[in-house]
């Protein structure tokens, strides 16, 4: 056998026997999940402006505009106000969810209807942040991104020892889920609602009826040739779908590097002071003043921006390097978040890079997250102490001692 040969045959191999980046996948998820939820959380005061039926992009706009282009939002289902107040509960709820990792096939679906359906509602509300998250909703769709940090990998784990030690394990909570939401897309379908554009209405009939013949082959095949194929179907669309969010990534820094070398002001290295003194871009007027002071480093900035964006996708094949620009990326994030007032598109761009980051880092991080749970944990527990030993004499003054350590 050839080298190519050989080396086809274990790509081939990696990408149908594993789901790959469970722990990227896992980061994505939580990233995205509590971007789109503390978003909503903050603007619930202004909720009615930015998506409500009596909002400034009203309702006959909004018909008019989706009845050309057909995108997919649950608002335009009706004009009441229960209705609305529904749906963006909805989406709180599911961010929160998906978030925790819970039933993360089920949530992902839901998460990516509330999001499409509030940002296809008022299309004008956004900015690049809102983009970002708008496809990675839909990719989120395709991974297995509860394999870990996740409530399903919990359960999992437990039904795996309960099943170790003879026990009979029996999910009700699923197929309950799946009866619900399916009478829901039912009714949905048979009133003309999902009639727009296909791709929503087939990944939601898609997702209903992979889960119906992944519980089909889990629980009336006899052989698990039936279940280790739909594995394998989804181990193909999980990477397919990691492989589109890290080249969604490389093409967002690509095509804005390359736009920016052709604007002359991040030519001249002056682009970046023009956005640190306009009021909508200057929570801290204080501090973009400090930063634009210096001409030298206004231009250094500039530059260094233009050339991170354009050499990142050119860097991925050199860990150490890919590295070094992962974390000049998200200081840059974190910066443009807190100078600029972008918080949510400094999440939403902090949550995509985290695809590129080392699982050894990765597996750490959760390490030291686990051990810090477990401290915290254990300083709210109250201290008990140790049991005496049923053969222990007791001495003379024993029991007087032993009431004063219980009470000190």
């Amino acid at each position: 056998m050839s080298r190519f040969t050989l080396a086809v045959s274990r790509g081939t191999a990696r990408v149908t026997e594993s789901a790959l980046g469970p722990y990227q996948t896992a980061v994505i998820r939580i990233g995205f999940a509590a971007t789109w939820l503390l978003f909503l959380l903050r603007e619930i005061p202004h909720r009615q402006e930015l998506y409500g039926p009596d909002g400034p992009w009203s309702w006959d706009l909004a018909e008019q505009l989706i009845g050309a282009n057909g995108a997919f939002t649950a608002l335009m289902w009706s004009d009441g106000q229960l209705w609305f107040e529904a749906v963006y509960a909805l989406g709180v709820l599911t961010s929160l969810l998906l978030m925790l990792g819970w039933r993360t096939r089920t949530m992902s679906v839901l998460f990516m209807v509330g999001v499409l359906s509030l940002q296809n509602r008022s299309v004008f509300m956004g900015d690049g942040g809102d983009n970002v998250l708008h496809l990675m909703c839909i990719y989120l769709v395709f991974t297995r991104c509860g394999q870990v940090w996740s409530l399903d990998a919990r359960r999992a784990r437990r039904a795996h020892e309960a099943r170790a030690r003879g026990e009979r394990v029996t999910d009700r909570t699923g197929p309950v889920l799946w009866g619900v939401l399916g009478s829901a897309l039912f009714a949905v379908t048979a009133a003309g609602r999902l009639d727009g554009d296909w791709l929503v209405p087939a990944l939601l009939w898609g997702v209903w009826v992979g889960q119906a013949l992944w519980w089909l082959a889990g629980r009336l095949t006899r052989t698990g040739q039936p279940r280790i194929l739909l594995d394998l179907i989804a181990n193909i669309l999980h990477n397919g779908a990691l492989l589109v969010i890290m080249a969604e990534a490389c093409l967002i820094y690509a095509t804005a590097g390359w736009y920016k070398i052709q604007g002359s002001r991040w030519q001249d290295g002056t682009a970046v002071y023009y956005p640190l003194h306009l009021d909508y871009f200057s929570p801290w007027p204080a501090l973009a003043d400090l930063l634009s002071a210096s001409g030298t480093m206004v231009m250094l900035i500039t530059y260094g921006t233009v050339i991170v964006q354009v050499a990142f996708p050119f860097t991925l094949l050199h860990r150490r390097v890919k590295s070094v620009l992962l974390a000049v990326m998200i200081t840059e994030h974190a910066v443009i978040a807190v100078v600029l007032g972008l918080p949510f598109f400094s999440l939403a761009m902090i949550a995509a890079d985290a695809v590129f980051l080392p699982t050894s880092f990765l597996r750490r991080l959760g390490d030291w997250a686990a051990r810090a749970r477990g401290r915290l944990f254990r300083r709210g527990r109250p201290k008990v102490p140790a049991q005496r030993r049923p053969d222990a004499a007791e001495r003379p003054g024993d029991s007087e001692q032993t009431h004063v350590g219980f009470t000190a």
